[in-house]
């Protein structure tokens, strides 16, 4: 895998699989999204696809409140659908394990301060498209 940089699109898996979204028809999208990182979430050894399953996390963060809007030219340049909700969590749980796969994509970085930035993004990205905890009052006050 060539990685040119640590934003989500730069490495030539993830560039790819954004013109594998450019080339779909936008009904498909959402399929290829979520193969990705359910394969990401089920992969026993090595993540083959991590680099997809952060790209594709990255577009759903980017769909959420506080989320980046995906600004790269190696980004989809088709218009992505309004993902549903179950996707942050799906999105997550890819990146935690990415994250915390010491031998995967972390490691490869010549530079360790690289990877060490690139990890500082996907955690970024977790706590974008963490689900802000449901609003239950504390106490009922009665007047």
């Amino acid at each position: 895998m060539g990685t040119w940089d640590i934003g989500p699109f730069d490495n030539d898996s993830a560039a790819d699989f954004a013109g594998d979204l450019d080339d779909a028809k936008p009904e498909e999208r959402e399929a290829l999204i979520r193969g990705v990182l359910t394969r990401t979430v089920d992969a026993t050894g090595w993540l083959s696809e991590a680099g997809e399953a952060v790209a594709a996390a990255a577009l759903i963060a980017a769909q959420c409140p506080g989320g980046a809007p995906i600004d790269t030219p190696y980004g989809p340049e088709e218009p992505m659908p309004a993902f549903p909700d179950d996707l942050r969590m799906l999105a997550d749980t890819a990146l935690a394990r990415i994250i915390s796969d010491q031998a995967g994509a972390a490691s490869t970085w010549v530079d360790p301060e690289d990877g060490k930035q690139w990890r500082a993004n996907l955690n970024r990205l977790r706590v974008v498209l963490a689900p802000p905890p449901p609003s239950i009052p504390l106490f009922d006050v009665e007047r």
